[in-house]
């Protein structure tokens, strides 16, 4: 929305996701609640860590990180209902030391990028 959430920085494309979850160079992130999730789906591939876990998921130096989330040097990309909240969550990942975090912004930029839904 007008370069609110993003930071100004380009937006990447649902295409440019599809391609990078392929090649294993890219994990796109949920940040919504369960009851989102149960009632609009999630993107086909993503990985659900809702935005007040993402602290203890998320930091590679935590007992509790997801291995998918290890690797700081692998592409994050965020998305939520709107695109704030993966804004946070953006920030945080960075300050925890991943290098490469974008905000993919809405479910609705999902979809309306020709990304796939799987009901949870």
């Amino acid at each position: 929305m007008f370069g609110l959430f993003g930071g100004g920085a380009p937006k990447i494309s649902v295409d440019d996701v599809r391609a990078g979850m392929a090649k294993g160079t890219l994990v796109l992130v949920d940040v919504r609640d369960a009851m989102e999730l149960h009632m609009s789906g999630t993107a086909k591939g993503a990985l659900h860590i809702p935005l007040q876990e993402l602290q203890a998921k998320c930091d590679p130096n935590s007992p509790n990180c997801l291995p998918e989330m290890k690797d700081t040097t692998t592409t994050k990309v965020l998305y939520c209902a709107s695109g704030a909240r993966s804004s946070g969550g953006v920030r945080l990942l960075k300050s925890l030391g991943h290098e490469d975090v974008q905000n993919l912004g809405g479910l609705h930029d999902w979809v309306s990028g020709g990304g796939e839904l799987h009901n949870v």
